[in-house]
């Protein structure tokens, strides 16, 4: 588990160590739209994050790392994500019981989605065990 973070801005070097990634990665996602651009700054001015950046951060390269998703499937979770915390919202302020059963099909499309991430993950993990076991026998096979 991660340390917590004090509340002050994170500069880009604190943020990418304490995500485990590197400036260069924080950077890539932010070109990509996966993480918010940096706030205006003055010139000669560093970048500065805060807590819910480095949760997104973090949250970012667990999926990455978990699901062995491409940069695009990333960027679909993460929309799905952050169309949930929408929907939470909208969920609060709304009594209509069909915006609200539309919102549960929306919640349960993007559950599925990341239940199908995950299954297909774990067929090449297995996959992958399979030929490794396979070629561990082939060693056994061979050996004096």
């Amino acid at each position: 588990m991660s340390a917590p973070v004090e509340s002050r801005p994170l500069r880009i070097g604190e943020l990418a160590r304490l995500a485990g990634t590197t400036p260069r990665t924080v950077r890539y996602y932010e070109e990509l739209g996966l993480l918010a651009a940096e706030k205006e700054r003055g010139a000669g001015e560093h970048r500065t994050y805060g807590e819910d950046t480095l949760a997104r951060l973090r949250e970012l390269l667990r999926l990455k790392s978990l699901l062995g998703l491409s940069l695009d499937e990333l960027r679909e979770v993460m929309a799905g994500e952050d169309a949930r915390t929408a929907r939470r919202h909208a969920w609060a302020v709304t009594d209509d019981p069909d915006e609200r059963r539309r919102m549960l099909a929306d919640a349960t499309a993007h559950v599925e989605s990341l239940l199908e991430h995950v299954r297909r993950h774990k067929r090449d993990v297995e996959e992958y065990e399979a030929e490794l076991l396979v070629r561990r026998d082939r060693l056994k096979e061979v050996a004096p």
